[in-house]
């Protein structure tokens, strides 16, 4: 393309892929539609430098492009242990658990991870999950990096650490690839060595959090976090040790397995909950240094990140404004009279965009 020629639309570019097969005769091995996805990925990327503020789209060299997505089929391509994928075939596959009655297979992603290939299946089923309602015993949960969670319950959870404890095993490998000469099969086989190393990290500190994840619902039916942007956070000098704990992976993982086990799962603003006693809410000035917070008003003492998890706490059964809706179980009034017409008050929806000016 020629600098000042316009970008072409997304449309365009789809018309176009007939006379480029034309033109490049391997585009015929791949289907039509994965090609389309790849189009659209494209143009969703680009949208995204011109509206969003996103960096300019990267162009995938050789072995970057690692996913394939087929987005319809006409029936069902799982067959026993089996993938019917479009010009591939019969695709052996270790079928995880097998597909659950009344969903039906809407697409199928191919991705590749190191050397190994995955298939996530995406299923629709025409159900309605309500949303968890407060209830039972809360939990206000404060993770950091001297501890990776500490619950108002005062359950303390070391960090695992998954990166740092492999770091001089990773410096090794990326040493040796470096020494390679790019594109050899010697230089394939230490980049697969480290892509494996990155995979093994990544696979451990998710089990990690899930499991975590699974033992908070255990502990009690509600669920409370601080409302942070980790983002932020990584950019700052404990950056690597941020991104080692995934914080924003973690609570992201506790929302969906609370969403999943019925539990009422919330966020409340973060500030000052180190700096404020839980007790007499009277605020404590402590470093980072000082771990135990002891509160000069009401002479409370218990751990710092114990402390902050009871404020977090004390902030999500203050958000809920329901009132005689924790430590109890809710009764269940489906069947009863109006009772569908009923909305509880945590729902209420805020009035966003007016100000007392506002003729609406």
């Amino acid at each position: 393309m020629a600098a000042g020629e316009k970008f072409p639309t997304e449309v365009n570019q789809l018309n176009a892929l007939p006379d480029a097969k034309k033109d490049f005769p391997r585009l015929v091995l791949v289907p039509s539609q994965v090609l389309q996805q790849a189009i659209k990925q494209l143009h969703r990327s680009w949208e995204g430098f011109q509206k969003l503020g996103h960096g300019f789209p990267r162009f995938k060299k050789y072995g970057q492009f690692k996913s394939l997505l087929f987005p319809q089929f006409k029936q069902s391509p799982v067959q026993g242990n089996n993938l019917l994928l479009p010009k591939l075939g019969l695709v052996k596959v270790n079928l995880h658990r097998p597909l659950p009655d009344g969903f039906t297979v809407k697409q199928v992603r191919i991705i590749k991870k190191a050397d190994r290939w995955y298939a996530s299946i995406a299923l629709q089923c025409d159900v309605n999950v309500p949303n968890s309602i407060p209830h039972g015993h809360p939990i206000g949960v404060d993770i950091g990096l001297e501890k990776f969670l500490a619950t108002s319950d005062g359950i303390l959870v070391k960090p695992p650490k998954f990166f740092k404890s492999l770091q001089s095993k990773l410096k090794l490998l990326q040493r040796r690839l470096s020494r390679k000469q790019k594109r050899s099969k010697n230089y394939e086989k230490a980049r697969i060595k480290v892509a494996l190393l990155h995979h093994q990290i990544d696979n451990t500190r998710k089990d990690f959090h899930f499991k975590q994840a699974h033992a908070l619902c255990d502990a009690g039916d509600m669920v409370f976090m601080e409302d942070l942007d980790y983002t932020v956070m990584a950019k700052g000098m404990f950056g690597k040790h941020m991104l080692d704990g995934g914080f924003g992976q973690f609570r992201t993982i506790v929302k969906y397995v609370c969403w999943k086990r019925d539990k009422f799962f919330g966020v409340v603003n973060a500030r000052g909950t180190s700096q404020e006693c839980p007790e007499c809410g009277a605020v404590v000035k402590k470093d980072l240094s000082v771990r135990v917070h002891n509160c000069p008003e009401c002479g409370f003492t218990t751990d710092r990140d114990v402390a902050a998890g009871l404020v977090i706490r004390n902030r999500g059964i203050a958000s809920i404004s329901t009132v005689g809706q924790t430590g109890i179980e809710m009764a269940c009034a489906d069947g009863l009279p109006g009772a569908e017409e009923t909305k509880p008050r945590s729902k209420s929806k805020t009035r966003k965009g007016k100000t007392k000016k506002s003729k609406l």
